[in-house]
């Protein structure tokens, strides 16, 4: 079954993914391409910048201008500033519902997704077999092993397969995180004996003096 194999093995690939990068980091990842589109959220979200460009100037405005020296225009400054102040937070409460309503969803869809999947499939294909091993290569242990727990004895049951895609994705993250450590360590290490002789030829000169 080459599609449910590939279909195991995308499911392990977005765990080990949304693992190692974060769901926060992801959620804020597509909440910004979201808004990169246009659309009514978008506009929502403009027009809220917008806002608070005139209210940050109005509130410059109104600290410059004097109560008691310029009462008219302090009034009339003071009624802009609270006016835009309450559109602002009215605003803003209503992104931020809509917001949280965002992380809900693609946390559900994410779950289900991936969570979900991982559980449903092994419970559902528990019977059938992944792939045959070569028959009389393994000893019958092995091959009653890797047909755990359902699977026909000589094939390789969706759960052995989960394991494997598994261990085999986290193996490759793992190699990649530290492979990407080893470099970022080792440029911070070149920076720094780049700076060293750097600082040390200025205090020797300062000695000389």
């Amino acid at each position: 079954m080459p599609s449910l194999l590939l279909v195991v093995f995308l499911v392990e690939l977005a765990i080990q993914l949304i693992n190692t990068v974060g769901a926060t980091t992801i959620n804020n990842l597509l909440w910004h391409l979201i808004l990169s589109f246009p659309s009514s959220l978008s506009n929502e979200f403009a027009a809220q910048r917008k806002k608070q460009k005139d209210y940050l100037v109005v509130r410059r405005d109104l600290k410059a201008t004097s109560s008691q020296d310029e009462f008219a225009k302090w009034a009339k400054l003071r009624r802009q500033h609270d006016r835009l102040l309450e559109d602002l937070e009215k605003q803003k409460a209503s992104l931020d519902a809509t917001r949280a309503k965002f992380d809900r969803t693609l946390t559900t869809v994410r779950m289900v997704s991936t969570k979900g999947m991982q559980w449903f499939l092994p419970f559902w294909y528990s019977k059938e077999p992944m792939f045959w091993l070569p028959h009389g290569w393994f000893p019958y242990y092995v091959e009653w092993f890797v047909s755990f727990p359902r699977a026909p004895i000589g094939s390789v049951s969706i759960v052995m397969w989960q394991a494997a895609c598994s261990n085999f994705v986290a193996l490759v993250f793992t190699t990649l995180v530290a492979i990407y450590g080893l470099a970022v360590a080792g440029k911070q290490e070149q920076r720094q004996a780049q700076a060293v002789p750097a600082g040390s030829g200025k205090t020797e000169s300062k000695k000389g003096q």
